[in-house]
């Protein structure tokens, strides 16, 4: 009996003691107050899974997948969330306070937080004016916010070492941008002043019928919104375009919209892009003038202007001289105040 007892004892030793097998896959649940959606999703550029979300708000599943920053999606707005296999992962979030509800606890948690917690940082980084910088001020400007930034990631601890690697590669590739981009807008402002008169263009087809030029405004101010049918971030514009509108009506100022819509997004077809065009017009009941840009990105107004991203919104005077060759957007209350200025 005591040699049975011996073995037994042993076995369960040797058993307490094996070597755990890292789990291959992660643990996703959460629960979402105030939601609508019945699905949610996990995706990146290469991956994407749905959970299904109950009626108490609730998911849990299993992912397997590499190890990198992914985006949680229910529908309507996205967060970043960092997954690796072994992560037990359960995220709390209210619908109707996305971005400032989200909390993420379990295994591996703290690489989600932290990485809302950047993000918080980067908005507060960037809500500068930095259209107001010159070229030098500039080259300034994003040597302190690289080294801000570097400081922020090596101050924050127990942090993925995969993550922080990507983190700071990132860095440099949105500097780079970041420099290209108003590097661009500075040297538009030199080249195209307060005051300078406006680039123009003729005859281009309005959806009311008929044609319009620049000319034909000539004694109004004009807030010209350069778009295009299949462009999201454009379309986000257009409720505050409308508001805009709306409390500046009966005032000395046009709002004009002007579609680059092209045959290159529209399967190789003019004509197809000039219906798409129309229709959203009709059916999303755009008011103000609008018009069709008839070469697309290649117009001359388009190519003067030196647009090369959308969307772009250009303020004139009433004597067609520009005010701002790349003025804020309707979102943006800074257009009331240039507006008012204006009148």
């Amino acid at each position: 009996m005591k040699n049975i007892y011996l073995i037994l004892l042993i076995a369960i030793s040797i058993y307490g003691c094996k070597e755990e097998v890292p789990k291959d896959y992660v643990t996703f649940s959460g629960t979402i107050e105030n939601n609508t959606s019945d699905s949610i999703s996990i995706n990146s550029r290469t991956f994407k899974k749905s959970f299904v979300v109950t009626e108490k708000g609730t998911f849990r599943d299993t992912l397997k997948i590499e190890a990198g920053v992914y985006y949680f999606d229910n529908g309507t707005e996205s967060t970043p969330v960092f997954l690796k296999n072994g992560y037990e992962i359960d995220m709390n979030i209210d619908a109707e306070d996305f971005e400032k509800s989200i909390k993420y606890s379990g295994k591996g948690a703290e690489n989600s937080n932290y990485l809302i917690k950047k993000m918080n940082f980067e908005k507060e980084l960037y809500d500068q004016d930095f259209n107001a910088l010159d070229l030098i001020e500039l080259e300034v400007k994003i040597s302190e916010m690289t080294k801000q930034t570097i400081d922020f990631i090596d101050g924050e601890q127990g942090i993925d070492s995969l993550l922080v690697s990507g983190n700071k590669q990132e860095l440099g590739m949105m500097m780079k941008s970041f420099k290209n981009y108003y590097g661009e807008m500075i040297s538009l402002r030199l080249a195209m002043p307060k005051g300078a008169p406006s680039p123009t263009f003729v005859n281009f087809e309005n959806a009311k019928g008929g044609t319009t030029s620049l000319s034909d405004l000539k004694g109004k101010n004009v807030y010209i919104d350069i778009w295009a049918t299949w462009c999201g971030p454009c379309k986000a514009e257009i409720p505050s375009l409308k508001k805009l509108a709306e409390d500046y009506a009966g005032k000395n100022i046009a709002f004009l919209s002007m579609s680059i819509d092209d045959a290159r997004s529209h399967r190789g077809s003019l004509i197809r892009a000039n219906e798409k065009w129309k229709a959203m017009v009709q059916d999303m009941n755009l008011g103000g003038i609008q018009l069709f840009a008839p070469n697309g990105w290649q117009t001359a107004f388009i190519k003067n202007y030196r647009i090369k991203g959308i969307p772009r919104f250009i303020l004139l005077d009433k004597e067609g001289n520009i005010v701002d060759p790349n003025a804020p957007r309707p979102s943006d209350e800074k257009i009331r105040t240039m507006l008012d200025d204006l009148m």
